[in-house]
Order: structure tokens, then C-alpha cells, then sequence
């Protein structure tokens, strides 16, 4: 009689603990399933960043080519100046237009894990 009686009471310490260890489990999973879903996203962000950066690296060079092709031209008084002049100034927009692109993509914070800390934090304020 002792068997049936143990079984009706339900499951022991041991069950309780295995669930609960199960669970953690699983959360620990979600959470990190939801971390590299944003590090994908990051990872994207940072190559658009890095695309950004290198065109903005390329245009730089270009302005001080120019500026550098205007300075000479106009040193031998030829009419090709102006449009060297023209084209220095395109790239000093382009440059500056990139730069601040740049500048925006790191205020918005699109490096950042938001989802993932969030629930980092709740889950850390529930366990508490």
C-alpha cells in the first residue's frame, strides 16, 4: 500500500528539480538563440558601417587629389581648373554626406543588443 500512496502524493524533490533544471535550460537557450539573431544583425550594421567608412576613406583621397590637381592647374594658367574645381567639390559633399551618414548609424545605436539585454534584465529581475 505504501507504493500507491507515494505515487498518488506526485512527483518527488528529485522531479521538481529535473523540471526546474529543464527550464532554466530552455530559457538559457531562447536567450541565446535571441543573441545570435541580433548578432546577425549587428554583423550586417557593421559591414554597412565598414562600407561607409571605406567609401568615405576613398572620397577623402579623391578631394585631396583634386584639390592638389586645382592647386597645379591653376599654377599654369590653363582653363582645365574649373572643372578639377568641380570635381574637388563633389567629393568633399560626398565626403562630408558619408561622414555624417556614418556619424547617424553609430547614434542609432544599431551595434547594440536591445532585445537581448532587455530580457537579459527582466530575467535577471525575475530570478531576484
Amino acid at each position: 500500500m505504501d507504493n500507491t500512496s507515494a505515487t498518488v502524493h506526485g512527483p518527488g524533490l528529485m522531479a521538481g528539480v529535473t523540471g526546474l533544471a529543464k527550464n532554466i535550460f530552455g530559457l538559457v537557450v531562447s536567450r541565446v538563440e535571441l543573441a545570435a539573431l541580433e548578432l546577425s544583425e549587428v554583423r550586417n550594421h557593421v559591414m554597412a558601417l565598414l562600407a561607409v567608412f571605406a567609401l568615405a576613406i576613398i572620397c577623402s583621397w579623391f578631394a585631396i587629389a583634386y584639390g592638389t590637381a586645382v592647386i597645379v592647374a591653376l599654377a599654369w594658367e590653363t582653363m582645365g581648373w574649373k572643372i578639377l574645381l568641380v570635381m574637388f567639390l563633389v567629393f568633399i559633399v560626398a565626403t562630408a554626406a558619408l561622414g555624417f551618414k556614418a556619424r547617424a548609424m553609430l547614434k542609432e545605436g544599431k551595434l547594440a543588443f536591445p532585445e537581448t539585454m532587455n530580457e537579459l534584465k527582466h530575467d535577471r529581475d525575475m530570478l531576484l
